[in-house]
């Protein structure tokens, strides 16, 4: 029917603003404004479409910068990609941290102390017979002084360095 490959014989309101290359902000704008013509509405779901011969009317506008109401229109030049659009850069994950000790900070605790043979396992078997419980809600200065004290009485299986 139509020589012109750009139209369709219906396209919605979004699909004609992109054939124009406006936003359909701007598109509905000029139409309010009576640049563009209004859409037809499909008579069983009162939906807003363009007819392939709207299509051309509104092709032409955009053309030559005329609306239909003779008023002069000007639009912004089209953005036409010049190339493949570059993706964007993806944030770096995180790595993964070591897995910690779990008691590392009690651990260089009393090695500061002074215990400086202590292992990690030494500090989490003296964690464990000391508050057999748990440390929470301990005040962190009383685990300390309470693992300190426990691995430098030598009640450990392996006594602890400078005692």
């Amino acid at each position: 029917m139509s020589t012109n490959p750009q139209t369709k014989v219906a396209v919605s309101v979004a699909d004609m603003a992109k054939m124009v290359g406006l936003s359909r902000a701007r598109f509905y704008q000029l139409m309010e404004s009576g640049v563009f013509p209004r859409p037809e509405r499909h008579a069983e779901t009162d939906r807003p479409f363009y007819s392939e011969e709207q299509q051309k009317v509104v092709l032409e506008v955009r053309r030559r910068n005329c609306g239909i109401n003779g008023q002069a229109v000007l639009f912004y030049a089209r953005r036409l990609p010049t190339g493949p659009t570059p993706a964007r850069p993806q944030r770096a994950k995180p790595k993964p941290t070591p897995k910690a000790e779990p008691h590392a900070d009690l651990l260089a605790a009393v090695q500061a102390l002074g215990l400086t043979g202590v292992t990690p396992s030494q500090v989490a078997k003296a964690v464990g017979e000391t508050f057999p419980n748990g440390t929470v809600g301990v005040d962190e200065g009383e685990v300390v002084r309470a693992v300190f004290l426990r691995l430098k009485s030598g009640r450990d299986d392996q006594p602890a360095g400078a005692g």
